[in-house]
């Protein structure tokens, strides 16, 4: 494409449009579910004053006995009222939310059925995934609607949702509540519950069921994950250029597959192959992943209810294979905590230093103590039993935690001598560019023969190799 596909291509502004919308909709998700009041939280047979207004979607099979009842006794009635106003505002903010998410993946549907049906001249799915950003939208576009669903149920509860929707229901009346049954065939209850965090309750199906409520292009979802499976879609790799980088070069694409992954679960279940490739590009050093900001998850554990993806992770995660990794980053924690150590000290950073080796040394420790912190810091929140002892045992907590302050004291202090180079840089190439003329000028001052060479006044040990090399080479000539 000759066009920039997110700014002048009106397809690609309005995927755009539709991924910031997404990262919108997330971050409000976040925000309004430290807001939820305990009300929300009642217990089946609670002793609770609201108990008896608050009702799941069992109410909508028993609207008129339920209403009766508030009816006829005064004192629900007035709790009823007082619970309206205290409460009204915060539920439409919360049932907007709940739409918002039933708009999105409707006007991403809308946009597969667009693009496939020729409303964008010129643009086809293979088109799309063509391009560099095309690709990445795409992806983060089904990624984000996982990621809404993912958090939905970790972040408000299934029960609470449906009291809240039944609660803004009775209160704004059926007439005003656009989407209504929509809305509620998505957010309705799956039965996950985070009430035990170290093993939440996973019923059967689960998220398969959740995210196939709203239903997108089978055939999207496939060139998606073949994108994520088989492409660098950020081309992280040239930032990571070390071999044993790579799965911190791919940790962002990783989390991104898993979360799609769940949109095809037949992959998860049957297809040993395609598993057994995924995570040996993916998941050959660890299986501790951040698959969004803040949110870890264990693929030993939330692999197992799938076959092939159980086999396959488990071929990676051997006794063996910990050992090894817990003894290759042990090592690297050590050394990188000496080697910072030694960058830190007094006068040892200067200017030339850092020009003459930022990409020798210091990029590679900074490469270096990036994805071990990234292991570690991962790595020891893990609830097996068979190694959460043996990784706690291996490093202290101090140590990480010193590698993990000492890596952003090198980071800060390389930023700030390169943003002050950044900001020299026209003043040493004007003294450089004067220096240079000066000496050209004295050399052809030497040449006319009316003067001899003692201009020059201080030494130069880079020139005086240079001519030095230049010497020996003509010496060398046949």
């Amino acid at each position: 494409m000759h066009r920039d596909f997110a700014s002048e291509d009106i397809c690609g502004q309005t995927l755009l449009r539709l991924v910031s919308r997404g990262n919108a909709i997330t971050a409000e998700l976040l925000r309004l579910s430290e807001h939820i009041p305990s009300v929300f939280y009642l217990e089946p047979g609670s002793a609770s004053e609201y108990h008896a207004i608050l009702n799941d979607f069992t109410y909508l099979k028993e609207e008129d006995r339920f209403e009766r009842h508030i009816q006829n006794n005064q004192r629900l009635l007035d709790l009823d009222e007082e619970f309206r106003d205290n409460y009204l505002d915060l539920l439409e903010r919360f049932y907007l939310l709940f739409e918002a998410i039933f708009k999105y993946v409707s006007d991403f549907n809308k946009f597969l059925s667009d693009v496939d049906d020729g409303v964008f001249i010129q643009q086809t799915y293979e088109t799309v995934f063509i391009n560099q950003d095309g690709r990445q939208l795409m992806a983060e576009a089904l990624y984000l609607y996982g990621v809404m669903l993912l958090l939905l149920d970790q972040k408000i509860d299934g029960l609470v949702r449906e009291r809240m929707l039944v609660s803004y229901l009775r209160y704004k009346g059926t007439g005003s509540v656009s989407n209504f049954d929509e809305v509620c065939k998505l957010c309705r209850s799956t039965g996950f519950s985070l009430k035990n965090k170290v093993t939440p309750m996973h019923p059967s199906g689960y998220p398969d069921d959740f995210f196939a409520r709203v239903r997108v292009s089978p055939e999207v979802i496939r060139l998606i994950i073949g994108r994520l499976r088989s492409d660098d879609i950020y081309q992280m790799a040239y930032h990571y250029p070390a071999p044993e980088h790579r799965s911190t070069a791919l940790a962002s694409q990783a989390a991104m597959l898993y979360v799609c992954l769940f949109f095809q679960p037949d992959i998860l279940r049957t297809q040993q192959s395609t598993m057994r490739e995924i995570v040996d590009k993916y998941f050959p050093d660890n299986w501790i992943i951040s698959w969004f900001m803040g949110f870890t998850v264990d693929l030993t554990i939330v692999w197992q209810p799938y076959k092939a993806a159980t086999k396959a992770i488990e071929n990676v995660v051997t006794a063996e294979n910990v050992k090894l990794l817990l003894h290759q980053n042990q090592q690297k924690l050590h050394q990188l905590n000496q080697s910072i150590e030694v960058l830190l000290r007094e006068g040892h950073l200067t200017e030339e230093y850092i020009l003459d080796n930022i990409n020798g040394r210091l990029l590679p420790i900074v490469r270096d103590s990036n994805a071990a912190l990234r292991w570690w810091i991962l790595h020891r929140t893990t609830t097996s039993k068979r190694f959460r002892d043996i990784i706690l045992a291996a490093a202290s907590q101090e140590d990480v935690l010193k590698l993990l302050l000492s890596t952003a004291q090198l980071e800060y202090i390389l930023r700030e001598m390169f943003r002050h180079l950044l900001k020299a840089k026209m003043q040493y190439w004007e003294s450089s560019k004067l220096e240079g003329v000066n000496k050209m000028n004295a050399i052809a001052q030497y040449f006319s023969g009316d003067q001899v060479l003692c201009s020059v006044a201080s030494k130069d040990p880079q020139l005086q190799q240079y001519f030095a090399a230049t010497a020996a080479t003509i010496a060398e000539l046949d």
